[in-house]
């Protein structure tokens, strides 16, 4: 069970004030206790955080049982999901005390016990901007409630808010548009390069916790607004719109749950499809939007393609990359498990049966996941449409870098010309390796394959005159130059050899493999 949490500027203007001493008085414990992410795998150790991380808290609450110090206190109720004694909780608190915990709707109790009604951790990053940390409250998870979770539970920081925030590009921007902030953990990243930052949600809960998170990271810049899509924001433009909308593909039926972090409601796709028509209208010139998405793939229609057809209607420069695939049966258990709803048990498989009824209706075999970058153009029709399948490791978790260098770099590109890149000089990317294989005893290579360390760890297969051209690169000579002696070696036609290599050229400075000088 949880309850409803105490936020500046949700409550009465009476209380504001005291709303505001107790979120102080938290913040100061908190930091008093050291109840950072650090200290915390510390206290349990590589192997029981990793156990957390898939969902088993025994191994670190076996580590708690030992353990006498606020942290391992305030892990054991707010992280874990515990009760405590009340003395413990006043020990770990000693300005909030358990009044103040259970005014911030944070706790209950219960005689001499206290039981959590919110989950409280530490979040740390790194970004663009240098390390930080931030404490995040949001509602108990499907192990402290011992049950499936509510239909209006708040999520926490999960591996798509993680995702998201990694590969959101940090320029310093004047606005930020948070779409579905949930508990706000986009809108306090964005607070960091922003001057103004607006999150929505339809949900009155999920801005109540978000507030509490920005009164908790001391952050003021943010506006919090509630309603659906961009009906709050109506008439208002961004540099930057980022959303971890509620993409999950539901089946819209009486007895299925629809939970409001990721459910929105729609038929099939239709979410995302949906953010994608409507962006356009709320970014300014040059504005960037990112999100996270599913899409389907029906019978006889490519799923990416058909994310493409929405970017091309948008008017806007768009880069889709499909990180994964998986079939019906997969998304299906996939999702019902994500409830809370177990296995074996009736009710996964009524839920199940009525996930696959729903996908079949409309021919759906497979679902894509993955991330959408849109951007307006500043003038002029968009020049960006890039589609592609990445389903493999990453090279980093922090990919906001690298996309903001992909998009320089097709600027530059298009700025450049066939001719202008011709004449430019290139030097390899610092991550960048070529691997060569022969046959036993062969001269020449059979297999040349470049291949990236960083960003999206890419792999690029390559012929003899593009190596050569790779290998030259050293900021010194022209690509013209380059082919012209390679042509020379391979007595070939200079003209031709430079208009055969220089689409491969182009493509890998987009994908970063070569950088302009």
């Amino acid at each position: 069970m949880s309850a409803d949490p105490v936020s500046p500027d949700t409550v009465s203007p009476g209380t504001v004030n005291a709303a505001r001493q107790l979120v102080t008085a938290l913040r100061d414990d908190l930091a008093s206790a050291r109840f950072t992410v650090d200290s915390l795998r510390a206290l349990w150790g590589e192997e029981a955080d990793a156990a957390l991380f898939r969902g088993q808290r025994v191994p670190a609450l076996r580590v708690l049982d030992t353990v006498a110090s606020p942290a391992a206190t305030l892990a054991r109720v707010f992280v874990l999901g515990m009760p405590t004694e009340r003395a413990a909780l006043e020990t770990a608190l000693p300005t909030l005390r358990a009044e103040g915990a259970v005014a911030l709707g944070l706790a209950r109790v219960e005689g001499e016990r206290v039981w959590p009604c919110l989950d409280l951790r530490p979040y740390d990053f790194i970004d663009a901007h240098g390390a930080g940390s931030f404490v995040l409250a949001s509602d108990l998870g499907e192990l402290a409630l011992g049950q499936p979770i509510p239909e209006s539970h708040v999520l926490g920081v999960g591996g798509a808010s993680r995702t998201l925030s990694g590969l959101t590009v940090r320029n310093e921007v004047d606005s930020v548009l948070d779409l579905g902030t949930g508990c706000g953990i986009q809108a306090l990243h964005a607070s960091r390069h922003a001057r103004r930052v607006v999150a929505t949600d339809i949900s009155v809960r999920a801005l109540e916790l978000a507030r509490v998170n920005a009164s908790l990271a001391a952050i003021d810049s943010i506006e919090f607004r509630e309603g659906s899509l961009f009906e709050p924001v109506e008439g208002e433009r961004f540099d930057l719109i980022v959303s971890n909308p509620p993409f999950v593909i539901t089946p819209r039926q009486d007895g299925v749950p629809s939970y409001e972090y990721r459910d929105a409601g729609l038929v099939g796709d239709e979410l995302v499809a949906t953010v994608v028509r409507g962006v356009a209208a709320h970014l300014t010139p040059g504005g960037i939007a990112q999100l996270l998405g599913n899409w389907e793939y029906r019978t006889g229609e490519d799923g990416l393609e058909r994310v493409g057809a929405w970017v091309d209607a948008s008017g806007l420069d768009g880069w889709v990359v499909e990180r994964e695939v998986q079939s019906v049966e997969e998304y299906a258990e996939t999702w019902i498990r994500d409830g809370g709803t177990r296995p074996g048990t009736p009710e996964f498989d009524a839920l199940y049966r009525a996930w696959l009824d729903d996908f079949d209706a409309r021919g759906v075999e497979r679902i894509g996941f993955g991330y959408l970058t849109l951007r307006r153009p500043v003038v002029g029709g968009p020049t960006l449409r890039r589609l592609e399948r990445l389903h493999g490791p990453l090279g980093t978790s922090a990919l906001g870098e690298t996309i903001s260098e992909t998009l320089r770099a097709h600027d530059a590109l298009v700025s450049l010309g066939e001719r202008g890149l011709a004449d430019a000089r290139l030097v390899v990317a610092a991550d960048v390796t070529e691997e060569r294989h022969y046959w036993p005893g062969d001269e020449h290579p059979t297999v040349m394959t470049l291949r990236q360390g960083g960003g999206f760890a890419r792999t690029f297969p390559v012929e003899t005159a593009v190596a050569g051209v790779v290998g030259a690169c050293d900021g010194e000579l022209s690509i013209r130059a380059i082919v012209g002696a390679i042509a020379h070696l391979l007595e070939v036609d200079e003209t031709a050899l430079l208009a055969e290599v220089l689409p491969t050229v182009r493509e890998l400075v987009v994908t970063g493999f070569l950088r302009l000088a």
